[in-house]
């Protein structure tokens, strides 16, 4: 009985709230000196959208008080479009615009805003003389890029498992990729899909014993399926093109399949995607450069320069792993054995190698006792950290500062490479004259 009052008292509760609720919105209490209200119902009035070019933007619904009384206006940019209870926004063009909605009375005035993001339906790359691309990791954010200096953008968020398929869920969140390309395309810069099996983490390579790509690849039809995934979705978003990572090399028996496979892979999204697509290739130097088929069919590789392997591991050295000579070395290998130089982009780390053990030689002390930290964590650890290349914290952090990009970026420019990219921008500094990405594009152009 007790339970049944007690249904019935929140019953008779709910309803004089839904009846409270209902009068405040449809004539509500107004005095003077009151300012004037906006209601609204459920999500009648967004504060952001994401648009292509000619969709539209729906503010509809919105009730006013004192109903019948206020002066509405509606501005895009500061103009002043209309002075109606609703508004549809139609683009024409791309860009990001302000949508201000302003209800006056007795000369007092509320406001509401909403940014629209518009994706533009054709744009013109902007001119440059060498690449700069910026990787944007998969849990990275669009506000990470510096448009200013970035030619291209590659957003690491296509996951390529073993069956073949493409699973592109970390760019729809919140509309990542969407907006990426909105702002990319605004500043005339080309975004590119990434995409890769499962890397290790934050240096973004070869898990160990990784096989999704490989066994997705060596497959032909699961090969041919996967290019038609890419195809649609590069059409779906407007972007420019496809970068891709396959590091299923490193402990998989079938690595010397997946290298021909890969060569296969990239002919064929080559003939299935429409002219002027970007293909771009992730490769190593390693023992295994050897085995890489002919690449000519990309527009250029990405050769990962950076982590020399011999400074992890039980006994290892503490030191330098992305040093200027390994990365020269690196550039050479690719330049001297596989492609002209105006077809290699190469890497830079945007993380430091930082070592929480040692044995009793000073040395690395196992598999497990080094990791890996963003080059802004570095900088949280030492403000001054853009200046150097190693930080006295824990066991040692070694890392690429400022004055070895500038060097790293004095060679490339020097020795007629194509251009450079970084892994990656969301590990980077937004601060100017600590950002590495800055340094790079400075000693590019």
């Amino acid at each position: 009985m007790l339970q049944i009052k007690r249904v019935i008292y929140f019953l008779f509760a709910s309803l004089i709230v839904l009846a409270a609720c209902k009068k405040n919105i449809s004539d509500p209490e107004f005095k003077d000196g009151d300012s004037p209200r906006i209601f609204q119902l459920g999500d009648n009035f967004r504060t952001s959208y994401i648009l292509n070019q000619g969709d539209t933007a729906h503010y509809t619904g919105l009730l006013f008080s004192p109903a019948g009384k206020v002066k509405i206006s509606w501005k895009v940019n500061d103009v002043v479009i209309s002075t109606d209870t609703v508004f549809h926004f139609v683009p024409t063009t791309g860009g990001e615009f302000k949508i201000v909605l302003e209800a006056s009375y007795n000369g007092l005035t509320t406001i509401r805003t909403s940014t629209v993001l518009v994706k533009p339906s054709t744009y013109t790359p902007a001119p440059y003389t060498r690449v700069v691309m910026a990787y944007l990791s998969e849990t990275g954010l669009p506000s990470a890029v510096n448009w200013d200096y970035v030619t291209h953008v590659a957003y690491q968020s296509g996951r390529v498992s073993s069956d073949g398929n493409l699973d592109i869920t970390a760019g729809e969140v919140n509309q990542k990729m969407d907006e990426l390309v909105a702002r990319g395309h605004i500043k005339g810069k080309p975004v590119l899909l990434s995409i890769a099996g499962r890397l290790s983490g934050i240096d973004g390579w070869a898990l160990y014993a990784s096989t999704d790509f490989g066994d997705a690849i060596r497959d032909v039809s699961k090969r041919d399926g996967l290019v038609t995934k890419i195809k649609s979705y590069l059409t779906q978003k407007k972007l420019d093109g496809v970068d891709i990572i396959m590091t299923d090399i490193n402990g998989d028996p079938n690595y010397s399949a997946n290298l021909i496979a890969l060569g296969s892979f990239v002919n064929e999204l080559r003939a299935a995607l429409p002219t002027g697509a970007l293909i771009t290739c992730a490769v190593t130097v390693g023992w295994q450069h050897w085995e890489y088929p002919n690449l000519s069919n990309a527009d250029w590789v990405n050769v990962h320069a950076f982590e020399d392997g011999i400074h992890v591991g039980p006994g290892a050295p503490r030191g330098q792993a992305s040093s200027f000579d390994f990365m020269k070395s690196g550039a050479d290998i690719w330049k001297n054995f596989h492609l002209s130089a105006n077809k290699i982009v190469i890497g830079m780390p945007a993380f430091g190698l930082r070592y929480n053990a040692v044995d009793a030689s000073g040395n690395n002390l196992s598999w497990g006792s080094y990791d890996y930290v963003s080059y802004l964590g570095i900088l949280a650890v030492d403000p001054t950290a853009d200046q150097k290349e190693f930080v006295n914290s824990a066991q040692g952090i070694y890392y690429n500062g400022v004055p070895l990009i500038a060097q790293k970026a004095a060679y490339i420019k020097a020795s007629g490479f194509k251009g450079a990219y970084l892994w990656t921008v969301d590990y980077d500094s937004p601060v100017g004259g600590k950002s590495l990405l800055q340094a790079l594009y400075n000693g590019l152009k």
